[in-house]
């Protein structure tokens, strides 16, 4: 008997999807896979557990898989060697939280959504980049490709390229810039406390 085409797409939405391996804890691919499994568990937890339980559950993972210190120099250019250490370490606190209420805020419902993982990266230089795609229960999946850069402590990510093209990296380098174009840091550290507060409070994403 030939079943019709939507009994058959609702029998395999109603298979089980296997569990991916878990990568080799030395590659490029374990932390994201960690990092997606935090991921995960936000969703999961949602909007019924408070903003700032998700944040600190989120932010030793996001500190362990990214190079945050590496990203912010990056964003903010060649300005940001000439600052105080303090100011260095005001902006790296502020934009840790901003990174953080970033991540807590878009990924704060479990609609359906699958985290895929692919197994291979590709080089960049020295670099490897890992692939993932978010795929929706209906729509296209988005793309998010990072960059990983071998460190002292591991593999940790370095930029973040949307659907393999925009770079978080430039988008934040073009609104960090401006803000220090002075070469006083104070703009861009209220700025980020700003944003972080609202992605908090549910008024930004």
């Amino acid at each position: 008997m030939r079943l019709p085409r939507r009994r058959l797409l609702a029998l395999a939405l109603a298979l089980p999807i296997p569990a991916q391996a878990q990568p080799p804890p030395d590659s490029p691919t374990a932390p994201i896979a960690a990092f997606n499994a935090a991921l995960r568990a936000g969703m999961t937890a949602g909007r019924a557990t408070p903003f700032a339980t998700r944040a600190a559950r989120l932010r030793p993972v996001i500190e362990r898989v990214f190079d945050l210190p590496a990203l912010l120099a990056a964003s903010v250019g060649p300005r940001f060697a000439g600052f105080s250490a303090a100011a260095r370490a005001d902006l790296l606190e502020a934009f840790t939280a901003f990174t953080v209420a970033t991540w807590v805020a878009n990924f704060d419902t479990d609609a359906g959504e699958r985290i895929e993982l692919a197994p291979d990266t590709r080089p960049i230089g020295a670099d490897q980049v890992v692939t993932t795609r978010i795929i929706p229960p209906t729509g296209e999946p988005t793309r998010l490709d990072y960059v990983m850069r071998q460190t002292p402590t591991g593999w940790r990510v370095v930029d973040i390229l949307l659907n393999g093209t925009i770079s978080r990296v430039a988008v934040q380098r073009s609104d960090f810039r401006s803000l220090v174009a002075a070469g006083d840091p104070a703009p861009l550290l209220a700025s980020l406390r700003s944003r972080a507060a609202q992605l908090a409070g549910g008024t930004a994403n």
